[in-house]
C-alpha cells in the first residue's frame, strides 16, 4: 500500500485537535481545507479559522475555497496529489471533491451514529437527555452522515456536564479514533459497515432561536438538559419579566432543586445569594446568567445589584 498522503479539511477548534494529534503522529498532512475568512465582531474585522491558523502556524499548505465546485479550487485540490481525505466539522461535500482520493474520503462524527446525524451532536445528546454518545468515522457519500461507518467510540455523559465540556472530551476521543481508523486504512483492515435507517433513528437538528428558548412549563430535568446542553455556547434563554420590564436572559448553569411548592409556574424567587424559578416539582437553581449589556456573571454577583419584586416571573 502507499504511503498515505491526506488533504485534512475542517474549520472550529474541535477539528484543530484532530489534525494536531496526526501531525504529532506523523502522518503526512499535504494540504489543509478550510472555511473564507469572514468578518466578525461589532467592528467586523476579518477572522481567520481555527484550523486556518494552526495550518499558518505549522507551515501546512492551505486552500479557503468559497465553491467547493469552482474548477480552480478542484484543479488545486487535484495538485496536492492527496490519496485520502479527512473531513471534522468542515461542511457538505460535492461528489467531485470526495470521490477523488484513491482510499476514500472519511469523516469523523461526533456522534454514534446512525444518531445524531446533523450539525448539532454533542448539544442534542444532552439536551435530550443522553448518558452516553460518543464518535464515529465513516466513508462519506452523497447524502449527510449517512455513509458507510469504519470505527465508533464511546464515552460516558455526566449527569451535570456541559456541551463544553463534553465537546472537549469528544475531541480527545476523537483525535484516538481517527489515528485508529487510519491504522486499519495503512494496514488494509477496514471493514465498512452500512448505517441502519428507522423511524426511531434522532436528529441534531441546526440550533436556532427558538429550539434555545426555555419552556419552563417542561419538567425539572428537561429545562436542565436544555441549559447544560447549550452551554457555554449558543446558550439557553428566556425573558425576565419584571412589571413593565424585560429583558432577554442567557443562562449558562443551573442545578435542580426538588421540592414541593403551590407557587406558579415560572415565578422568580430571589434572596441575596440564591435566584431560583419555580418549576413542576420544584426549583430551577439558576447559578450562572447574562442580562442584555452585561458580561456573564454568577447569580450571586447579579443579584448584587438586582432586585426583584414579588410580580417577577420568566417566559
Amino acid at each position: 500500500m502507499e504511503k498515505l498522503r491526506i488533504v485534512f479539511m475542517g474549520t472550529p477548534e474541535f477539528a484543530v485537535g484532530i489534525l494536531d494529534t496526526i501531525i504529532k503522529n506523523n502522518y503526512e498532512v499535504v494540504g489543509v481545507i478550510t472555511a473564507a475568512d469572514k468578518p466578525a465582531g461589532r467592528g467586523q474585522k476579518i477572522k481567520y479559522s481555527a484550523v486556518k491558523e494552526y495550518a499558518l502556524e505549522n507551515n501546512l499548505p492551505l486552500l479557503q475555497p468559497t465553491n467547493l465546485k469552482d474548477e480552480v479550487f478542484l484543479s488545486e485540490l487535484k495538485a496536492l496529489n492527496a490519496n485520502l481525505q479527512i473531513i471534522v466539522a468542515f461542511r457538505m461535500l460535492p461528489k467531485a471533491v470526495w470521490e477523488l482520493p484513491k482510499y476514500g474520503t472519511f469523516n469523523l462524527h461526533a456522534s454514534l451514529l446512525p444518531n445524531y446525524r446533523g450539525a448539532a451532536p454533542i448539544n442534542w445528546a444532552i439536551i435530550n437527555g443522553e448518558t452516553k454518545t460518543g464518535v464515529t468515522t465513516f466513508y462519506i457519500d452523497d447524502k449527510i452522515d449517512t455513509g458507510a461507518m469504519i470505527l465508533s467510540s464511546e464515552i460516558e455523559i455526566g449527569e451535570d456536564e456541559n456541551a463544553g465540556q463534553l465537546h472537549d472530551r469528544l475531541m480527545h476521543l476523537g483525535s484516538a479514533t481517527v489515528i485508529e481508523t487510519l491504522q486499519l486504512i495503512e494496514h488494509e483492515k477496514v471493514v465498512p459497515q452500512i448505517q441502519e435507517n428507522n423511524p426511531n433513528i434522532k436528529t441534531a437538528y441546526k440550533l436556532d432561536k427558538e429550539n434555545c428558548k426555555i419552556d419552563w412549563t417542561k419538567p425539572a430535568k428537561e429545562i436542565h438538559n436544555l441549559i447544560r446542553g447549550l452551554s457555554p455556547y449558543p446558550a439557553a434563554w428566556c425573558y425576565f419579566k419584571d412589571n413593565d420590564q424585560e429583558w432577554n436572559v442567557k443562562i449558562y448553569e443551573a442545578k435542580i432543586i426538588t421540592e414541593v411548592h403551590s407557587e406558579r409556574t415560572g415565578k422568580i424567587k430571589a434572596s441575596k445569594k440564591e435566584l431560583k424559578i419555580e418549576v413542576n416539582g420544584g426549583f430551577i437553581q439558576i447559578l450562572s446568567l447574562q442580562f442584555p449589556g452585561k458580561k456573564k456573571m454568577t447569580a450571586t454577583e447579579f443579584l448584587n445589584g438586582m432586585v426583584f419584586s414579588e410580580k417577577a416571573e420568566v417566559c
